[in-house]
């Protein structure tokens, strides 16, 4: 079954009871992240239903009082082998609680723990309107649309239609800015990453799954909204910063923080989504596809840098190496 027909089939069973009223997402590192903008479209697009986003061993250690019969939840996990992950679902089946279970490998430990199983398309040559967060996205997307209607639906999926275009433009585009920004900072200690909205998972993974997990480099994630309220402070002309400068309804923030560099800063990496091509999706909807053009844009930037310090992005020190 699709995301459309699986979402259709837990309302319907769920029906005697109210409906969905709780759904929670659950992952570690790129999965977490890449449910950002599910998290973001249910907070904003919902009228009655409760969204959760819990980084897995934190939903297992302090489970959300709501979580019951109307609760959904909604796991991720690439290989389906991460533990913590696997017992997050085995926690929410065993109470009875619907599981859908997002997973590239389908023959895993993670989906014996699933009601529902859901894959996506992964790799160099993949669909971007099929990838983990696109299918991510229309979970919470099919649910709000079962549950209480979404004006903004078709324009939504004419926005999956056009993402994978979109993005293997933007990928081309900045091909050459890649390289030079991978001769630029390939020397430095830190690189800070800058972004707000559905698009900020994309900033988050950047920064602890790609500077501090692939490439050894020290990072932290700061939302263009919290920017002024203390990170700021950091600021002069050697610190390097990238920043997303997203499409839709919080690119106000992000101008704001790009004015303020443009001044104090002097290494900043702008990808702004206007300028890759974003904006041919509807103004209503294109808030959510931020993620997916920054964090497939991101693949280009780390190849190259991984290139250039001689660090490929398979090197490990501690991760599958030793107990943790």
């Amino acid at each position: 079954m699709d995301v459309k027909e699986i979402i259709q089939k837990i309302v319907e069973e769920k029906a005697e009871v109210g409906g969905i009223k709780q759904v929670y997402y659950i992952g570690c590192g790129g999965s977490f992240g890449a449910f950002y903008p599910a998290k973001v479209f249910m907070e904003k697009e919902a009228a009655t239903i409760k969204v959760g986003l819990y980084t897995s061993n934190e939903f297992v250690h302090s489970l959300p009082n709501a979580f019951g019969k109307n609760t959904v939840v909604i796991v991720a996990s690439h290989k389906g082998n991460t533990p913590e992950t696997i017992k997050a679902a085995e926690i929410a089946k065993k109470s009875g609680v619907t599981v859908i279970g997002l997973t590239w490998i389908t023959d895993s430990e993670l989906v014996q723990y699933c009601d529902y199983v859901l894959t996506y398309t992964f790799g160099d040559n993949k669909d971007i309107g099929g990838e983990k967060t696109i299918i991510g996205l229309l979970t919470a997307v099919e649910i709000v649309n079962h549950m209480e209607g979404y004006q903004n639906y078709d324009k939504l999926m004419d926005g999956v239609y056009k993402i994978d275009l979109i993005v293997k433009n933007a990928c081309k585009h900045v091909e050459k800015r890649a390289l030079d920004f991978a001769q630029e900072y390939k020397n430095d200690k830190v690189i800070y990453t800058m972004a707000s909205g559905a698009g900020w998972g994309a900033a988050y993974i950047e920064s602890i799954c790609i500077f501090l997990e692939m490439q050894w480099i020290n990072s932290a994630c700061i939302h263009t909204g919290e920017f002024f309220h203390g990170p700021f402070e950091i600021t002069d002309k050697e610190i390097p910063f990238i920043l997303q400068l997203s499409e839709g309804s919080t690119r106000a923030l992000d101008e704001r923080a790009v004015a303020f560099l443009n001044q104090y800063a002097k290494r900043v990496e702008i990808l702004d989504a206007k300028e890759l091509g974003l904006s041919t999706i509807d103004v209503t909807v294109v808030d959510y596809f931020n993620h997916s053009l920054f964090n497939n844009v991101y693949v280009i930037y780390n190849k190259a840098l991984a290139d250039v310090r001689q660090h490929p992005l398979t090197t490990r020190r501690y991760m599958w190496k030793v107990e943790y």
